[in-house]
């Protein structure tokens, strides 16, 4: 008997342990982007349940809704989106979106960081300092004074300085810009 209702409290447990990724840390305004993967059902339609990419372009495409625009839309905006289009089918359809990765709003870090790599970015105002903080900060040897990053713009690359010996000291404040999905930090 006790092994079966151990049985049955994990499985419980295994059920509801891990909420989505929208539960727990995707903020409410978030604005989905190129590369997020999201999960789309419609309750009582087992054919409408589905992974669903945002594409390059920025669009879906979901059975019997076909294309529409998804990035830079909220999760809920998506939600209505998709309500509407199924109405022409569906009386009342109910549909949940919700967020899944987001593997295209990364940033990158490289150099003389203790943890180089790529992070995550869920929110749109994290700051060079703050992602120099994600990659466990500076090395020793870093070359404070001459930190870049790199942005790409309309399909043109620029160098953005970043002093961070400055920003220590509380001067030039202003270039401890937001990033942006996509952004590499250089720390030589």
């Amino acid at each position: 008997m006790h092994g079966l209702t151990l049985a049955v409290l994990v499985s419980f447990m295994a059920s509801v342990a891990v909420p989505a990724l929208a539960e727990r840390a995707v903020p409410e305004g978030y604005r989905l982007q190129a590369g997020d993967i999201v999960a789309v059902s419609v309750w009582q339609e087992p054919g409408l349940e589905q992974l669903v990419l945002v594409r390059p372009d920025g669009g879906i495409s979901f059975p019997l809704a076909g294309d529409l625009e998804a990035a830079g839309l909220t999760i809920g905006e998506l939600t209505q989106a998709l309500k509407d289009k199924l109405k022409k089918y569906i009386s009342d359809p109910v549909v949940t979106v919700t967020l899944q990765e987001i593997p295209g709003n990364r940033i990158y870090i490289l150099g003389r960081v203790n943890k180089p790599g790529d992070f995550p970015l869920v929110t749109r105002d994290v700051t060079v300092m703050q992602a120099l903080a994600m990659a466990g900060g500076l090395t020793p040897f870093a070359d404070e004074k001459h930190i870049k990053v790199l942005r790409t713009e309309n399909g043109t690359q620029r160098s953005i300085p970043f002093n961070y010996k400055d920003i220590r000291r509380g001067r030039s404040l202003e270039q401890n810009i937001a990033l942006e999905a996509g952004d590499v930090i250089v720390v030589p």
